[in-house]
């Protein structure tokens, strides 16, 4: 089996109502990664991509996010009809897609702007 040009991982976290930071899928349910999933599919991307679930990514106030490697490419606030974009500009013509990324300076900190004083 040839290895996956590009690996995606959908936040599928679910926090309790009331937690300090918000959940990727308040519903354990991930209408986004199925989305994901089925267009790849349907563009015959089945042997070269893989989508997972994934826990926590830690950009919560961000959620639902997703990532894509090789490349590092962090998305933010995605909704399941945004999965037919990043199949088709990302996945399939290797162009991420820029109104979703997520800025750098709120990937893997502490300090994001975004994140509530109280979780940090």
């Amino acid at each position: 089996m040839p290895l996956f040009e590009r690996h995606v991982f959908v936040c599928h976290n679910t926090r309790p109502e009331g937690a300090p930071r918000p959940s990727c899928t308040a519903d354990g349910k991930s209408d986004l990664h199925t989305q994901l999933q089925q267009l790849s599919k349907a563009a015959g991307l089945g042997s070269a991509v893989r989508i997972n679930k994934s826990g926590c990514l830690d950009q919560c106030e961000h959620g639902p996010t997703v990532v894509v490697y090789p490349e590092a490419v962090w998305y933010g606030h995605v909704k399941p009809e945004d999965a037919a974009e990043i199949v088709e500009e990302h996945l399939i013509n290797g162009r991420p897609v820029e109104r979703l990324r997520l800025a750098d300076e709120c990937i893997n900190t502490k300090s994001c702007p975004h994140r509530p004083i109280s979780g940090q």
